[in-house]
């Protein structure tokens, strides 16, 4: 998310080096060049022109402080412009238990995964979440609720029969307090566009069930038109918070940076994926710097914790230090790299790596090299000297792949095995040298 405008905001960024102070003069160009940017990603244009006449009056004038170039100083400035406009500060749940949380939105938004991705969160928190599926006019979003509930186990409550709305979401109520259930998520009906039926049944509902929580999802590529939807919603149902979707596959990002500033609702959450997994708390300084290209390791860290067993990557370690990493080895460190999400979101998360794009087809490559090894005897794994050709063309034949690319996949392990047993020995300028003419050759591990 958000490529496009992290490209442009970094060429405009990029005019102010050697610059001594900054002025009216040297910073037009480049502010407009940011509000450029920002109109580009869909932002709102008053939000925009606020932004911008912002950022200009807190920079123009300032004496570049001695080792801190000038354009390293405006990033500041606009990383902390980001973060007022994103919301400052993480805006969490209600603390009530039970919590109640009705969903509401359009059709196609992404409500009914959004509540089970929910749910997935906040059963990792400790809560007991049970959703209600109060859909009555789309018999498979019902269902569709009902599968994720069954994959997460989570309690699930729904009325097949009855289009009672209110009635169902106080009925499941009753349901989720014999569950022993401290957290509901109601799963409401949505429409293509907005109208006073949707809106009226779903006020009904909230007076029956007096909702902790009303929570509008988003769709985040929907641009200015997700923060007309937001504004309408909130005038009718007083809104307590935002779940964007779909942010994985919007690189302009302009109903982030526009939604708070124009309905005052914060973001609390936002969908980068289609997996229950894809779904972060919404941070807007941990936003604010991946906008910026510097990065977000510290989500990432929490990612990895989340994922990664830490004995298992202390005793991966401990391997590879030794020079005992085997291809069974680097079939679990794959595994678990994939948990964490695409290469190119992990990428987007290391600072200064941001603008940097793989190959296309990337993970697709690493799910090759996946399946080229599964098709590999453990014995194979562990010793892959004894690969002789017709072993060789059975992995293939296995793997889906030709026999040059088990080929290449091989002789790539081996020169890592090597560079291996030369950190062990010390040897590492030689082994830097060796890294930089496999980098020339278009070498490198698949995944690695």
């Amino acid at each position: 998310m958000f490529e496009s405008l992290t490209e442009k905001l970094g060429s405009a960024l990029r005019n102010l080096r050697g610059v001594g102070k900054l002025s009216e003069e040297n910073m037009a160009e480049a502010l407009k060049e940011v509000r450029t940017a920002l109109l580009a990603a869909d932002v709102h244009f008053k939000v925009a022109r606020e932004f911008v006449d912002t950022v200009q009056l807190k920079c123009v004038g300032q004496e570049v402080l001695k080792g801190v170039a000038p354009g390293q100083q405006v990033v500041k400035i606009i990383h902390d412009e980001l973060v007022r406009l994103l919301g400052a500060g993480a805006t969490d749940l209600s603390a009530t238990r039970p919590l109640k949380i009705l969903m509401v939105g359009l059709h196609g938004s992404g409500k009914t995964t959004s509540t089970a991705k929910l749910g997935k969160l906040l059963k990792k928190r400790g809560y007991r979440p049970f959703v209600v599926g109060v859909d009555v006019y789309r018999p498979a979003a019902i269902d569709q609720l009902e599968i994720l509930a069954k994959q997460e186990e989570l309690g699930f409550y729904a009325d097949r029969v009855s289009k009672d709305v209110p009635a169902i979401g106080f009925t499941a109520l009753g349901a989720a307090k014999a569950a022993t259930a401290d957290c509901i998520i109601f799963d409401t009906a949505g429409r293509l566009q907005i109208d006073a039926d949707l809106i009226e049944e779903v006020k009904k509902l909230r007076a029956r069930i007096q909702p902790d929580e009303v929570l509008l999802v988003a769709d985040g590529a929907l641009g200015q038109e997700a923060v007309n939807v937001a504004k309408t919603f909130h005038e009718a149902l007083q809104l307590t918070g935002l779940i964007l979707t779909k942010m994985d596959g919007d690189t302009r990002g302009g109903a982030a940076l526009s939604i708070k500033s124009v309905t005052g609702v914060p973001i609390k959450f936002i969908g980068t994926g289609e997996k229950t997994g894809d779904f972060e708390t919404f941070h807007p300084d941990r936003l604010a710097s991946r906008i910026l290209g510097m990065g977000d390791v510290v989500s990432l860290v929490e990612r990895a914790q989340e994922t990664i067993d830490q004995k298992d990557a202390e005793k991966m370690a401990e391997k590879m230090r030794k020079a005992e990493f085997d291809l069974e080895d680097f079939l679990a460190q794959m595994q678990q790299v994939k948990k964490l999400g695409s290469m190119q979101s992990i990428l987007g998360m290391m600072p200064g790596m941001s603008g940097v794009q793989l190959p296309a087809g990337a993970d697709k490559q690493m799910d090759r090299t996946e399946a080229i090894i599964k098709s590999m005897t453990k014995q194979e794994r562990k010793k892959p000297d004894i690969l002789n050709g017709s072993r060789r063309k059975r992995i293939a034949d296995g793997a889906g792949v030709k026999i040059v690319e088990v080929n290449q996949l091989l002789k790539q392990f081996q020169q890592m095995q090597q560079m291996m047993k030369m950190m062990k020995g010390g040897g590492g300028k030689k082994m830097m040298r060796q890294m930089e003419a496999m980098r020339g050759k278009g070498g490198g591990f698949p995944g690695m």
